[in-house]
């Protein structure tokens, strides 16, 4: 049983590292917070090996890393809570909820991805959206809702299309370790 707590531990300070060496390779970053990137594969990954408690640990842990040495952006506590330590605890725990299933990490992603959304998503509309432009993407902006949608969305949706394809196409060789089929012959 202690191998199996020190595998897993090693395991998520792998994950967490890479996960943070994948958020400094931004294929986009927005003005004020929020880039398209890999970042969540690493969290989704372990989240789907070892089930939501660990994955939203790893998720926290993630978090709180990206806040103390990564680009950071926030104006105030309640930004810093829920854009970094609630967002990505709820990516790992989404993502962990159908843990070492067939498709796990294509649920995982698409779960996880939705509830860091909603995360940036509320947060977005109740905080940062005192100041939201008059203009985005065209559009006049008069609900700080619909300005968190589609601020939010337009990262979000790609970073979580961005990582069912890597799935996709990492699946069939890597089936046994997005399955946790590994974990069970290490036993």
């Amino acid at each position: 049983m202690k191998n199996n707590k020190t595998r897993t531990l090693c395991e998520a300070a792998i994950f967490i590292a890479m996960a943070e060496i994948l958020s400094f390779i931004k294929l986009y970053e927005f003005p004020n917070g929020g880039s398209v990137t890999l970042e969540m594969l690493p969290i989704i990954l372990f989240a789907v090996r070892y089930g939501c408690g660990w994955g939203a640990g790893a998720g926290f842990v993630f978090g709180t890393v990206t806040y103390l040495i990564g680009n950071k952006f926030s104006i105030d506590w309640t930004t810093i809570i829920c854009d970094y330590f609630l967002a990505f605890t709820a990516l790992g725990f989404g993502a962990g909820l159908l843990a070492r299933r067939k498709w796990s990490v294509f649920y995982g992603t698409v779960i996880g991805g939705v509830l860091r959304f909603l995360a940036h998503y509320i947060i977005g509309a109740v905080v940062w959206g005192k100041y939201m432009p008059d203009e985005f993407f065209g559009m006049t902006m008069t609900s700080p809702w619909f300005y968190s949608l589609l601020y939010n969305g337009s990262y979000m949706l790609p970073s979580i299309i961005l990582c069912l394809v890597v799935f996709a196409a990492l699946y069939k060789p890597l089936k046994k370790y997005f399955t946790a089929e590994d974990l069970k012959l290490a036993q």
